[in-house]
């Protein structure tokens, strides 16, 4: 009851930021009379402006236009229009440059809210974020306008604007926080019992009530890594990177901390092709304690396949070596293939399978995985983002009998499945991150005794979105 009461204090707490976040219709009601001439002839008199080369004169007329009624998508547009323009005059400071920039790109940002399907906004949209050098959110949006089936002449400028980005990409970073009720945190499946085969025949043995009972609480997590890229020349980058991240419980015993690194060289092979080799280095920490470190490699490769379907695969060998459980120490093997095909301007879609093989000193612990994920991201107006994905996980362990307490000889056969809902509010945003609602059912069945077992998660995150 008390996991249920902290997962619905934090729904409710969310729910309340999506609710009051999301705008009014844009426009008035039904029957209402529209804005006096003045706003049309104020609207086009800035239009003039801009193509006579005077944006700052129609960012003035603009700015003192009200934002709302009928005609507040064309005051947001044409303001956006204006100030990247106006960014573009020279004798400007970068502070000057980057104000006018912020200035469009909350403007556009504002029309997408409420109209996501509007494939003209975007395109000024990612060409403000391009002007800034936000390059990853630049090429969210403008994959979105290739969706749309923009006429050849645009879609090759977008092509040229992507190219430029990929060679030119130095620092990329990323963060996140979530507040996370768990209703299983130990992974626990409750069985008191289990049955082991002794001389005697099989026999039932009860378990402690601590390794039996599942355990809930109200975790804290925090993320974040970033990236920069040394030019070697025209086609060649070395990267560096990090990454890390914190799970935290009451009491300790079930947080959970990892920092990695990565280094090595990536190649521009063309304009839709590039692989990296890379050197990783990770530790991870149990209950504030060290656990394992990894040395290893991975290779990484892009392809696009298509105006709006790209492809990446990865491989990666690293050797795991563990503080206390000494028996998993052995090499990882990584393999994973993946697709993103951004179907419209509203609607992306990935879908990957991979497979993992672990192969620890000891016989029983030695398992390969299969997996497959499927997702889809759909942009709707109010600014509410759905996204829905699903995973399935195939195990199989080579352990038998009763190092995984399973019967009559057989090998331990694990099969789980995740499935993850999430509900963003694009409308709302503090320093350029908005609230996520995620829910997680993850449930795992498996013909090992006292190892099946159900957990939902809730998350409220704060992630970067425009």
């Amino acid at each position: 009851m008390k996991i249920l009461a902290s997962v619905c204090r934090a729904l409710a707490f969310a729910l309340v930021l999506l609710s009051t976040a999301a705008p009014a219709s844009a426009d008035s009601p039904a029957g209402a009379q529209p804005r006096p001439p003045s706003v049309e002839a104020a609207i086009e008199r800035a239009r003039a402006l801009v193509a006579a080369g005077e944006p700052g004169k129609a960012l003035d007329l603009l700015r003192e236009l009200p934002r709302e009624g009928v005609r507040r998508l064309s005051i947001l547009f044409q303001t956006g229009m204006a100030a990247v323009v106006a960014s573009g005059k020279a004798g400007l400071s970068e502070d000057e440059r980057d104000a006018l920039l912020d200035e469009a790109i909350a403007a556009l940002h504002a029309i997408l809210v409420e109209r996501p399907d509007l494939v003209r906004v975007r395109l000024e949209l990612a060409r403000a974020f391009f002007l800034k050098e936000e390059d990853g959110l630049s090429r969210r949006h403008f994959d979105q306008v290739l969706a749309g089936n923009p006429p050849p002449a645009v879609a090759a400028n977008i092509r040229r604007f992507l190219s430029i980005m990929r060679a030119r990409r130095r620092w990329t970073a990323y963060a996140g926080a979530a507040i996370a009720p768990n209703s299983n945190i130990n992974s626990a499946s409750g069985e008191q019992v289990v049955y082991i085969d002794t001389a005697f025949g099989r026999l039932p043995f009860r378990r402690s009530a601590a390794d039996s009972r599942r355990e809930s609480g109200v975790g804290f997590s925090l993320w974040g890594g970033g990236e920069y890229q040394h030019p070697l020349g025209e086609r060649l980058r070395w990267r560096f990177g990090a990454d890390a991240a914190r799970d935290e419980y009451r009491g300790g015993r079930f947080d959970r901390t990892f920092m990695g690194v990565h280094f090595g060289p990536r190649l521009l092979v063309s304009p839709r092709t590039e692989f990296s080799v890379l050197g990783v280095a990770h530790r991870q920490w149990r209950a504030g304690r060290p656990d394992n470190d990894a040395l290893g490699g991975r290779v990484e490769v892009w392809r696009g396949l298509a105006q709006t379907l790209g492809a990446n695969a990865s491989v990666s060998w690293r050797k795991r070596d563990h503080r206390v459980r000494r028996g998993l120490d052995g090499p990882v093997t990584d393999y994973s293939l993946g697709l993103v095909w951004v179907v419209t301007p509203t609607l992306r879609t990935r879908a990957s399978v991979g497979y993992v093989r672990e192969r620890p000193e000891t016989l029983p612990n030695r398992n390969a995985t299969r997996l497959g994920r499927l997702g889809a991201e759909l942009a709707l107006p109010l600014g509410f983002t759905l996204g829905a994905n699903g995973e399935m996980r195939w195990r199989e362990f080579e352990g038998t009998g009763l190092a995984h307490l399973t019967s009559d000889g057989a090998r331990r056969s694990d099969r789980t499945h995740i499935l993850r809902v999430s509900l963003l509010n694009r409308a709302f945003t503090l320093l350029g991150f908005s609230p996520q609602l995620v829910f997680v059912n993850e449930v795992r069945k498996t013909n090992a005794q006292a190892l099946d077992y159900t957990r939902n998660r809730g998350e409220l995150r704060f992630v970067r979105q425009f």
